[in-house]
């Protein structure tokens, strides 16, 4: 009788080609293993993605200071955050890669090659999908801190292992980024300003921050963007001293205006020479035992500033040289008005009033404010939610009204700006002194009409 062909399968040929003459299940063992541990690296690499770079500078430091373990190690990989990141995407897709392989050759034991190829694919990229992306980030996410510094250690080992492939990819992506004139994203920073910022509004709202710290924080960010003029009191508003006067007269100007400190003038307001306060006045006039003391020997020197002055560099100026007033001047060298260290911090903390004196913005009911005519427009919007415009010419409310009308303005006048009225209440001379702005119902573009009586024609 004639014997049969032979046939050989996948699994004999696995037994049969076993090394070591190892039994039969060793290889799908192994390679089970094998995948088992790709897998976890790979969830190791996926999750210090999400640790390092959602870990903020600021916070590292912090930790750092505070001697946490691995907290240096976490600051000198972010160093250099490019290199980071492509140490981590070497290491990720390599074991990605190897994963892909390793199934596939342990499934072409016993499938056929396209098969085994499909379900590697298929399969792979689910294991991957959930155990090696979505719950390591997920994980980091909730653990960012604690996962970023236990993990430093071990990736910054895996930096020097894969150091060829690491400085290879790095040149070539910052030479790419070169050529197409791209930048790399992961070299800036994480929070911009705006961002900041919305997460202030943010916080409000979901009642983390109060109404006043959220108006605090926001009056900081603008600080910075503030120029003298727009903090200063006006001249009109600001009472001198002639060097003239005597003592007696000067603490007189003094009491009368309420203030500590005033400018002492020579000939004019144009023409301040420094300052002097009351404490001087009043210790040489009644405790100094010398009555040949003039008020020209009292007075402390000043500066003069422009009124583009940044506040933030004219704040550190005060600072270093002590000084609690400066004299803000214009193009022509004339007195625009002054501005006190009272000033800047009122840009900071708000409105700081005294004895009797009267809020610059009233609230009269949710559509309604009555304020002040040298009131900055920006505190207008802040207390309306409104837009009104500010102009390289005015920053008031009172300025904004005489822009609009272009001429001097009566008690009892009013003018319509994109669904806000605001009529003018008191004028002094020529000068506004109060205004109420009411935001109507319907805040949008005014339809174009007659105007009412003493209404401010557009």
């Amino acid at each position: 009788m004639t014997p049969g062909p032979v046939v050989t399968t996948s699994a004999t040929l696995a037994a049969a080609t076993a090394p070591f003459g190892l039994p039969s299940w060793t290889i799908p063992v192994g390679g089970t293993l094998v995948l088992l541990v790709l897998l976890l690296l790979s969830g190791f690499f996926s999750s210090s993605e999400i640790a390092m770079f959602s870990l903020p500078r600021h916070r590292v430091e912090a930790l750092a200071s505070e001697g946490m373990p691995g907290a240096e190690t976490v600051r000198e990989l972010k160093e250099d955050p490019h290199r980071l990141l492509v140490t981590i995407l070497v290491g990720n897709n390599l074991v990605n890669i190897a994963m892909s392989s390793v199934a596939t050759g342990l499934l072409a034991l016993y499938l056929s090659q396209g098969q085994a190829v499909a379900v590697a694919t298929f399969g792979i990229t689910a294991l991957v999908l959930l155990f090696g992306e979505s719950a390591p980030k997920s994980y980091a996410v909730e653990n960012t801190e604690s996962w970023a510094m236990r993990i430093a250690r071990p990736l910054q080992y895996s930096e020097y292992l894969l150091y060829p492939l690491v400085v290879v990819f790095d040149y070539l992506t910052r030479a790419v980024n070169r050529v197409t004139g791209g930048r790399s994203a992961i070299e800036t920073s994480y929070v911009t300003r705006s961002e900041i910022q919305d997460m202030i509004e943010t916080g409000e709202r979901a009642g983390v921050l109060e109404e006043d710290e959220r108006e605090m924080l926001q009056r900081i960010f603008r600080f910075n963007n503030t120029i003298a003029k727009e903090v200063m009191t006006p001249r009109l508003d600001v009472d001198a001293i002639s060097v003239d006067d005597s003592i007696a007269e000067a603490i007189e100007t003094c009491i009368q205006s309420g203030h500590a400190r005033l400018p002492v003038y020579e000939g004019s307001l144009d023409n301040v020479i420094g300052i002097v306060h009351i404490r001087d006045l009043v210790r040489d006039s009644n405790y100094g035992g010398n009555d040949d003391v003039d008020l020209e020997d009292l007075i402390d020197p000043t500066l003069h500033v422009p009124e583009s002055k940044n506040v933030d560099e004219l704040l550190s100026e005060m600072r270093e040289q002590r000084m609690h007033m400066v004299i803000v001047i214009d193009e022509f060298g004339t007195t625009e008005g002054i501005v006190t260290m009272e000033d800047m911090v009122e840009e900071i903390v708000g409105e700081i009033l005294e004895g009797e004196e009267e809020d610059p913005v009233t609230q009269v009911d949710d559509r309604t404010v009555q304020v002040r005519g040298e009131v900055n427009i920006e505190d207008v919007n802040d207390a309306l939610g409104i837009e009104l415009p500010e102009g390289e010419e005015f920053e008031t409310i009172a300025g904004f009204i005489f822009n609009r009308a272009g001429r001097l303005v009566e008690e009892g006048e009013q003018l319509a700006y994109d669904g806000v009225e605001i009529r003018v209440e008191e004028v002094e001379n020529t000068r506004i002194k109060e205004a109420r702005v009411h935001r109507t119902e319907e805040y949008e573009t005014d339809v174009e009409r007659p105007p009412e009586e003493n209404e401010i024609p557009e």
